[in-house]
């Protein structure tokens, strides 16, 4: 093993000991409408493309029970940016269901996940510091990729040119926000998509100084770049392996130990031994019941067969809920009215 990996490896070992996790959840793609167009994505849609939509209320509540039914604990909602800023008729619709707002349209979901057993989790892009205080009150945990730290990605022919609020300042400050009301929260770095290695460390070290003012990551994701068909980038290799080690390496060393370093299972299908050799703690979420709509064509591994690869490493595939435990169990980092639904669904995850 390469000694940055080992040192990697050894730094995991010493903060998780032998235990790896992952949130077993249900995916929910709110609305793939989204203001942006980053040359690579695949799940993005404007009203009238085919594949555009938006989940009805009958749509997410089958898809909440049907996750209740199959022991999952995550909610996730996931959408596209500010998705009523570029979509008139997209406002519209959302008022005729009776809401407002894409943030009214998510409380709502997320309420109907908690009477169901599950913990939200949002990632809806930039939000402003009023739209998370909201959402505070019935996520135990939001998030925004950072991606990446460079604004050369943002030029001209680059892969954010065309998605204004990828600029790095505008999503480092809404995380900093995310910070000051005390929200324990996910972030990340993207990995083979057109950034260099320093843009890398510079991307990790962006996050290490938000940590190190608010404590309030919980963890990092360190994603590989998949190209996609239908994209402008659906010719460009995407990450390598070496890189997206040496990265996961790089994240473990240079963020503090208390920091979760995940990096998807199925973005990686043949290298899971690798990415634990690493130096992540966790695979992040995984659904028995839905797919992953950002990654279409890579499916979520079988958990069994997932805990099985581990157990070749000598470690302990867990369970988790989408709030670490200090965060649960420390005072003021989620809203008291979550603490009991967060409480029963720990007890439920050890009785199992």
């Amino acid at each position: 093993m390469p000694r940055r990996l080992e040192a990697a490896s050894t730094k995991r070992d010493r903060a998780y000991g032998q235990t790896l996790t992952y949130s077993p959840k249900v995916f929910l793609p709110v609305t793939n409408l989204c203001r942006n167009v980053c040359s690579y994505c695949a799940f993005r849609r404007s009203p009238g493309q085919p594949g555009a939509q938006t989940m009805t209320r009958e749509q997410v509540l089958a898809a909440l029970d049907q996750a209740s039914a199959f022991g999952c604990i995550e909610a996730l909602l996931c959408l596209g940016d500010t998705p009523e800023t570029g979509f008139p008729a997209y406002q519209r619709l959302l008022e005729s269901w009776g809401f407002d707002s894409t943030v009214s349209y998510l409380e709502w979901i997320a309420h109907q996940a908690i009477e169901r057993g599950l913990l939200p989790h949002t990632n809806a892009g930039i939000l402003s510091s009023e739209a998370m205080a909201r959402l505070r009150r019935c996520n135990v945990s939001l998030g925004l990729m950072l991606e990446s730290n460079s604004d050369r990605l943002c030029e001209p022919g680059m892969p954010h040119h065309s998605a204004p609020d990828k600029r790095p300042a505008l999503r480092r400050h809404m995380i900093a926000e995310a910070g000051r009301l005390m929200i324990p929260f996910t972030s990340g770095i993207l990995v083979g998509f057109g950034e260099t290695k320093g843009e890398r460390v510079e991307a990790i070290d962006a996050l290490a100084a938000l940590h190190d003012q608010h404590g309030h990551l919980q963890e990092v994701i360190v994603q590989p770049f998949r190209a996609h068909a239908g994209t402008k980038m659906r010719a460009h290799p995407g990450a390598i392996d070496p890189d997206l080690l040496e990265t996961i390496a790089l994240a473990r060393m240079r963020l503090p130990a208390s920091i979760s370093i995940q990096s998807p299972p199925n973005l990686a299908p043949g290298a899971v031994e690798a990415l634990i050799e690493a130096g992540i703690n966790d695979f992040g979420g995984i659904s028995p019941v839905t797919p992953d709509f950002i990654n279409p064509g890579y499916p979520w591994p079988v958990i069994d067969a997932l805990a099985a690869r581990c157990a070749a490493q000598g470690k302990t595939l867990r369970p988790r809920l989408p709030v670490y435990e200090r965060y649960r169990l420390e005072g003021g980092w989620i809203d008291e009215r979550l603490i009991e639904p967060a409480r029963q669904c720990a007890l439920a995850l050890e009785a199992a």
